[in-house]
């Protein structure tokens, strides 16, 4: 509590800013991709998805990781996603 207000990461956090994740990731079959996955994924407009695909994040796992080993969580669960909606 003391080292951040009961607080902790509620998610990976960005690896590219949204334009950066539709310039580079342009081309990329992501549909498919997030399909091979498991994923769902209702969109509007290719640029909208690119924003959203996996590479334009971090790792998941290592923040928590992270955040475990700075004391200021503790992993309970695992959650694996099921859906894109991209409008």
């Amino acid at each position: 509590m003391e080292k951040s207000f009961g607080s902790t990461g509620h998610g990976a956090g960005r690896r590219m800013s949204r334009k950066e994740a539709v310039r580079t990731l342009r081309g990329r079959r992501v549909v498919e991709e997030l399909g091979e996955r498991g994923v769902t994924v209702r969109w509007e407009g290719r640029d909208t998805l690119y924003e959203e695909h996996p590479l334009a994040y971090k790792d998941v796992h290592e923040v928590a990781a992270v955040c475990e080993g700075a004391g200021l969580a503790r992993r309970i669960v695992r959650l694996e996603p099921l859906a894109v909606i991209k409008g």
